[in-house]
Order: structure tokens, then C-alpha cells, then sequence
């Protein structure tokens, strides 16, 4: 069907989503704390095309924001370890799991912080604090960002299809939903991590 509520929201394709996506990845890689996921998400929802370049913009932005907090952590490192406990849901305890994760694991750690809900900019400081391989760390830092923002994008995409019957796929009802879930997993994100 090709009536208007079927069309990808022409913002969606624009060149200031993509800008976002980038300057998003590198803000939440650095000192911004809400996930990009929650514009992928949004974008992902109603096209994968966009979402797919999107999420290929904030890789490239958490590759610099990773690269900035490598060399703070490097060559600044207890004014990182600082600047991060001011981030919310940042705590010292967070940062030695982190160390530990690290000491355990090397750079599969990258890996698995994700999974737990732990920011990417800990994984980055403390690996320039270690003095750590950073094209090793940038090449790990692909999949550890792009399989969180591959999922996201896919999942709110599929959902945004198996509710289509009762959305008729109009983009502020599917915008809304979105916005609800991101502000209920933030309220509960913050009640585990802060």
C-alpha cells in the first residue's frame, strides 16, 4: 500500500538524521549518557535503508568520541576517571568492574559491556589508562557499538510491522510508543545504576 501512512517519514532520510546519528555516537561515546539507539531506534522504526545508514554514522561518531577518551584516559588519568563519575549512572564501583572486566578479558570486554548496560566511554578511558592497542580497540569497537545499534534499529522495525494493524503505520503513534518505552527503560536503568 503506498497511501501516505505507508511512507518512511521524509526525516527519516534527511541529511541532519545522519548528521545526528554521527554527532549522537560521538556525544554518548564522550560525556552524553542517552544511548543512540534511541534515534536509531526511531529511525530504524520506520525504514531499515535509513537506519542502516544512520547506524553506520554513529559508529563512525563512537569511533571518534572512543578516540577522545582514549587519549584522555591516556594522558589524563584521574581527570577521566573524574569526568566520568560525573556522568549519570557512572560511580566509581562501575569503573573497577570495568578494570576488572578488562584485566579478565582484554578487549572482549568491549564486547560484553554492552550486554550489561555499561557506557562505552569506560571501556575507552580505561583502555587508554592501560596505554592499550588503539587500532585494536577501533576495530572492536565496531562490533561492540554496530550489534546494539543493528539490533535496535531491526527490533523497533519489526515491532513497528507486527503492530501495523492498529497503528496503520502512522509515525506519530509509532514515535510515541518509542518514546514511551526509552523514558520506562531509562526510569529503570537509572533505578539499577545510580
Amino acid at each position: 500500500m503506498t497511501g501516505q501512512f505507508y511512507q518512511p517519514n521524509k526525516l527519516v532520510k534527511g541529511i541532519w538524521t545522519t548528521f545526528a546519528a554521527f554527532a549522537w555516537g560521538l556525544a554518548e561515546a564522550t560525556i552524553f549518557f542517552i544511548v543512540p539507539d534511541v534515534l536509531l531506534s526511531a529511525i530504524g522504526c520506520r525504514s531499515v535503508r535509513a537506519g542502516l545508514k544512520a547506524i553506520t554514522f554513529a559508529i563512525f561518531g563512537a569511533l571518534i568520541g572512543g578516540t577522545i577518551m582514549y587519549f584522555f584516559g591516556e594522558h589524563s588519568p584521574e581527570q577521566s576517571q573524574s569526568l566520568l563519575t560525573k556522568i549519570p549512572a557512572i560511580h566509581p564501583k562501575l569503573i573497577e568492574r570495568v578494570q576488572a572486566q578488562l584485566s579478565a578479558h582484554g578487549l572482549l570486554a568491549v564486547l560484553i559491556g554492552p550486554t550489561e548496560g555499561i557506557p562505552y566511554k569506560i571501556y575507552a578511558t580505561e583502555w587508554g589508562i592501560r596505554g592499550g592497542n588503539l587500532p585494536a580497540f577501533l576495530l572492536t569497537t565496531i562490533p561492540a557499538r554496530g550489534i546494539r545499534f543493528l539490533i535496535s534499529a531491526l527490533l523497533a522495525n519489526g515491532i513497528a510491522k507486527a503492530i501495523q494493524p492498529w497503528t496503520k503505520r502512522r509515525a506519530s503513534i509509532e514515535m510515541t510508543i518509542l518514546t514511551v518505552f526509552w523514558i520506562l527503560f531509562y526510569i529503570f536503568y537509572f533505578s539499577i545504576f545510580d
